[in-house]
């Protein structure tokens, strides 16, 4: 199966933020399609982030071929986690999968995702890319390298890499995370604040096909360390959660 039947919603929503990615969008799609191909009915929602390019032409054309995709469209740029968050909102399907849209997430690990989050405990709330075989310049591998070190020695959340974008998890558990911008990079330290364990699967990196990053030093480095120091406030904030029990009368 395909698409979402005419009278019931998607298995799998897929969730691709965009922002001014007109070029990777066709072969992406196409890429997805051929992952999903007869395995669970899906649906795939493109974010548009405020693009100034032909993004929205792209994906308008694409839409009006393709009945599982669909296009949300933010006025103005607001960032990758508020359009993971509109995408996840938006989503029809119990079951989400997030993947970066400059093409260096390779769709054919959505099927090694999904079936993990199915075939896992109800206690795992979220199952992770790691990548593997990194396809970015020396730099970017070097600061991604202490970005996590440090992450990890301060949130302790078993997590080497938080940068893929490749994700599956369970949209009520995403849609009960506290939101603020930069949520994407910390999500598996807010899913186990909430009392759910992480899965992980390895994925190949690949290099972006077409244009060029928008993130650079200032907003991957300063930036996130303000918001690991805000995560780390949030954990340590958490509540106890209570175990609740009716207690009934005699008579």
């Amino acid at each position: 199966m395909t698409e979402a039947s005419a009278s019931g919603n998607p298995a799998v929503s897929i969730v691709v933020p965009v922002r001014d990615e007109a070029d990777n969008i066709g072969p992406l799609v196409e890429e997805i399609a051929a992952a999903m191909a007869r395995r669970w009915s899906f649906e795939v929602v493109y974010v548009n982030d405020g693009s100034t390019d032909t993004t929205e032409l792209e994906l308008t054309r694409l839409t009006g071929e393709r009945r599982w995709l669909r296009q949300v469209k933010h006025a103005r740029s607001c960032g990758q986690s508020a359009a993971v968050r509109t995408g996840v909102a938006a989503a029809r399907a119990p079951i989400v999968v997030t993947l970066d849209g400059d093409g260096q997430n390779d769709p054919s690990f959505i099927p090694a995702l999904v079936r993990s989050l199915e075939e896992a405990s109800p206690r795992i709330g979220l199952i992770a890319g790691q990548r593997v075989g990194r396809r970015a310049s020396r730099f970017k591998q070097f600061q991604s390298r202490v970005a996590n070190g440090v992450r990890a020695a301060i949130l302790k959340d078993g997590t080497r890499d938080t940068g893929c974008g490749l994700k599956a998890f369970r949209r009520e558990v995403f849609l009960a995370l506290p939101y603020f911008d930069g949520l994407h990079r910390f999500l598996p330290a807010l899913v186990r604040r909430n009392g759910y364990e992480v899965g992980y699967v390895d994925v190949i990196d690949r290099p972006r096909r077409h244009g060029r990053s928008h993130y650079g030093m200032g907003n991957r480095l300063w930036i996130g360390i303000l918001d690991l120091a805000g995560v780390w406030w949030l954990i340590r904030r958490r509540g106890r959660v209570p175990q609740v029990s009716e207690v009934t009368r005699n008579g």
